[in-house]
C-alpha cells in the first residue's frame, strides 16, 4: 500500500501536538511496511532529518512543470518505507503574540472567567492566522489562505509524478491540497481531523475555515476523528455520514532510550506544577493561573511553569502578576527537544485544563515521564486514561484541590504515577497505525 501523505508540520519543526503525532503515525506506518510519501510545505535542512529519507525539490513556483525533478538526500535508517517532500510554501497557522490584536478580546478576572463568559461556555479564539475580512473577532493575520490553495497547486503537481493507492491530509490547511489530489488521481481520500473550528474558536467559527474543513469531510471516502469527542463534533456540526467516521486514538512514542539523569529541584522543599502547551484560549491557561492562586492561598512551597508560546503569553505574564502571584509562576516559553524532557523531570504533577481539547498528547508525555496528570473533562485523552484526575475546565476551585491533593498525599501522587505510566503503554503508535490502515482498507474497498 502507498499513501499520499499531506501535513503541514513535522519534527523538529513543530509547533503542536500535529506534528508529533504525524511523526508517530508514520513510524508505525512504517513498521506495518506501508509506504508513505509525506508533503510538507516549508523547507527542512537535511541535517534536520538525520533520521529520514528526505526529498528536497527544486523551486517548483514559476518553473515549467517538467523541470522540477528536485534533488534526492539518504538521510539515515529510522524509517525504511516513508519518504518526504518538501514544497516552497510556509503554513503558519499559529499567530505569534506581537501578531495578536487586544481590541475585541475577553479580559480575564481574576476569578479565572472572562468577562462576559458564562462558567462552561466557550471562548472566542486562539490566535489562528488568516485574512479572512471584517467579519468575527480578528484572531488571524496574513495571507493564509493564498497559501494553503498555493500548498495545494504545488501538491497536485507533485502528485502527477507519484504513484500511490490513497490520499491522507491531515487538518483543514491540507484539505483543499487532499481534495485536488484526490480528484486528479481518482484515488480514494482520507482526512484526518485532529482539531475542529468549534475546538478553536467555539460557537464563534471562522466560517472561511469552516466551509473548507466541511468540504473536505464531505469530499473524503472516510474520516479518521482523534476521539469520540471530536467525532461527535464532525457529526453534529458538519453533517458527515456517521457510516464513514472512524476513531483513532492517538498515542505516543516509545523509542527504547532510557531518560537522562534527573535534575535537582529548584529549592529542597518545593513543589512544580506544570503547564505545558500552546498559551492560547482553547488550552485554558487564564483556568490554571486562577486555580494557581487558589492553591497558593493554602501551600506557599509551590512554584508554577507555564511552558509554551501562544497569542495569550503576555496577557498571562500581566494576569499572573494582578493576581499577586507573578513572583510564583515561570514562563520558560516554546520548549522542544531535551527541554521538555528537563521539565517534566522537574514536575510534580502536570495539569491540562483545555477548554476543547480533541484528543491532547501531552498528558501521554507526561505519565511516561511519570508525572500524574490532572486533565480537563472536555478533552479527549480523557476517553484512554483510567489513572488520571479529570476536572471540568472552568472549575478552578475543583481544580486546586486536586493539585493541592496530589502535592500533598504522596500515596496518591504515587498511585497516580505508577498505574498511570503503566497505563500509559499500551497505547502505542504501532497499534493506532494498525487501526489507521484498516481505515485505509475500507477506503479502498469502496464500491465504484
Amino acid at each position: 500500500m502507498k499513501v499520499f501523505m499531506l501535513g503541514w508540520e513535522f519534527p523538529p519543526f513543530i509547533s503542536g501536538g500535529l506534528g508529533t503525532a504525524c511523526h508517530g503515525l508514520t513510524r508505525g506506518l512504517d513498521a506495518h511496511g506501508v509506504e508513505v510519501l509525506f508533503v510538507l510545505p516549508r523547507p527542512v535542512e537535511p541535517t534536520h532529518a538525520t533520521h529520514v529519507r528526505l526529498i528536497t525539490p527544486a523551486a517548483l513556483a514559476g518553473q515549467p512543470e517538467d523541470e522540477d525533478e528536485g534533488e534526492e538526500l539518504e538521510a539515515g535508517g529510522l524509517f525504511r518505507h516513508v519518504r518526504f517532500h518538501t514544497l516552497p510554501v510556509t503554513l503558519r497557522p499559529y499567530a505569534r503574540p506581537e501578531d495578536a490584536r487586544a481590541g475585541g478580546r475577553e479580559r480575564v478576572t481574576h476569578r479565572g472567567v472572562a468577562a462576559g463568559r458564562q462558567p462552561g461556555s466557550m471562548p472566542q479564539g486562539e490566535g489562528i492566522s488568516y485574512s479572512a475580512g471584517p467579519a468575527g473577532p480578528d484572531h488571524y493575520s496574513g495571507d493564509l489562505f493564498a497559501r494553503v490553495e498555493h500548498y495545494a497547486m504545488l501538491a497536485r503537481r507533485l502528485a502527477r509524478r507519484e504513484t500511490f493507492d490513497l490520499v491522507h491530509a491531515h487538518d483543514w490547511m491540507t484539505f483543499p491540497a487532499g481534495m485536488a489530489v484526490a480528484a486528479q488521481s481518482g484515488c480514494p481520500l482520507v482526512v484526518h481531523v485532529h482539531s475542529t473550528e468549534f475546538d478553536r474558536s467555539g460557537l464563534h467559527v471562522n466560517q472561511r475555515i469552516y466551509d473548507i474543513e466541511r468540504a473536505g469531510m464531505h469530499a473524503a471516502t472516510r474520516v479518521i476523528c482523534v476521539s469520540h469527542l471530536t467525532r461527535n463534533i464532525v457529526l453534529k456540526h458538519y453533517g458527515v455520514d456517521p457510516r464513514k467516521v472512524d476513531v483513532v486514538y492517538n498515542a505516543i512514542d516509545d523509542d527504547g532510550t532510557a531518560p537522562g539523569p534527573l535534575l535537582p529541584p529548584i529549592t529542597r522543599d518545593e513543589k512544580i506544577v506544570l503547564f505545558l502547551g500552546r498559551i492560547t484560549m482553547q488550552k485554558g491557561p487564564e483556568y490554571f493561573l486562577a486555580a494557581a492562586k487558589r492553591v497558593l492561598e493554602v501551600m506557599d512551597n509551590v512554584r508554577f511553569v507555564m511552558a509554551g508560546s501562544g497569542d495569550m503569553i503576555r496577557r498571562c505574564i500581566e494576569l499572573a502578576a494582578e493576581m499577586g502571584i507573578g513572583h510564583k509562576v515561570l514562563f520558560p516559553g516554546f520548549l522542544r527537544g531535551d527541554d521538555v524532557r528537563r521539565v517534566f523531570e522537574l514536575a510534580d504533577v502536570y495539569v491540562m485544563p483545555s477548554v476543547s481539547e480533541p484528543f491532547g498528547i501531552t498528558p501521554l508525555e507526561a505519565l511516561s515521564h511519570d508525572v500524574p496528570v490532572i486533565i480537563s473533562k472536555q478533552s479527549g485523552v480523557a476517553e484512554v486514561l483510567t489513572h488520571a484526575l479529570k476536572v471540568d475546565f472552568w472549575d478552578v476551585d475543583e481544580m486546586a484541590n486536586k493539585i493541592v491533593a496530589v502535592l500533598r498525599h504522596p500515596p496518591l501522587h504515587a498511585t497516580l504515577r505508577d498505574h498511570g505510566s503503566f497505563e500509559v503503554r499500551r497505547l502505542s503508535w504501532t497499534d493506532a497505525a494498525a487501526n489507521c490502515i484498516k481505515v485505509y482498507q475500507a477506503a479502498l474497498a469502496r464500491p465504484e
